[in-house]
C-alpha cells in the first residue's frame, strides 16, 4: 500500500500547487496536524483544521512558493521533502532550505500530517535513517 500512498501524496501536493485547492477527502475526518516550525504552535485537528493551518502558516509569509523535491516511502508514512522560499510578512525575512511534510497513512486515509522544518526532522520523524554529513 505504501507506494499508493505516495503516489496519493504526490497526486495532492501537484493539484494544490497548481489549482491552490487541497482534495480534501483523502483526509480521514479526524486528521491531526502538527506544525513543528511554530515555536507555540497547537494541533490542528479535522479536514476544516486542515485547511485553517494552511491559511494561519500563509499569513506568516508575505510571498512563498513550495517545490517538493523528493517522495520517501517509510511504511504507513510518506515523507515530502520541500524546498521552501518565502518572505517573512513584516519582516522580509528572505528563507530558502528544505521543509518535510510527514503524512501518516491509516489504509488509503491521511491520519496526521507534521510540518517540519528541515529535512532531517522530518526523516528522524518518520522513522527513516539520516544520512551523516
Amino acid at each position: 500500500m505504501s507506494q499508493e500512498n505516495v503516489d496519493i501524496v504526490r497526486t495532492g501536493l501537484e493539484h494544490f500547487l497548481t489549482t491552490g485547492e487541497l482534495d480534501l477527502e483523502v483526509l480521514d475526518e479526524q486528521v491531526v496536524i502538527r506544525d513543528h516550525d511554530i515555536p507555540d504552535s497547537r494541533d490542528y485537528r479535522g479536514r476544516a483544521g486542515f485547511v485553517k493551518w494552511l491559511e494561519d502558516w500563509g499569513e506568516a509569509w508575505e510571498e512563498w512558493t513550495l517545490e517538493p523535491v523528493e517522495y520517501l516511502d517509510a511504511g504507513d508514512k510518506v515523507v515530502i521533502v520541500l524546498r521552501m522560499k518565502a518572505k517573512g510578512r513584516g519582516s522580509g525575512l528572505e528563507i530558502d532550505r528544505l521543509d518535510a511534510l510527514v503524512y501518516e497513512f491509516r489504509g488509503a486515509k491521511v491520519v496526521s500530517a507534521d510540518y517540519f522544518n528541515s529535512r532531517e526532522q522530518g526523516l528522524r520523524a518518520a522513522g527513516l535513517t539520516v544520512p551523516a554529513e
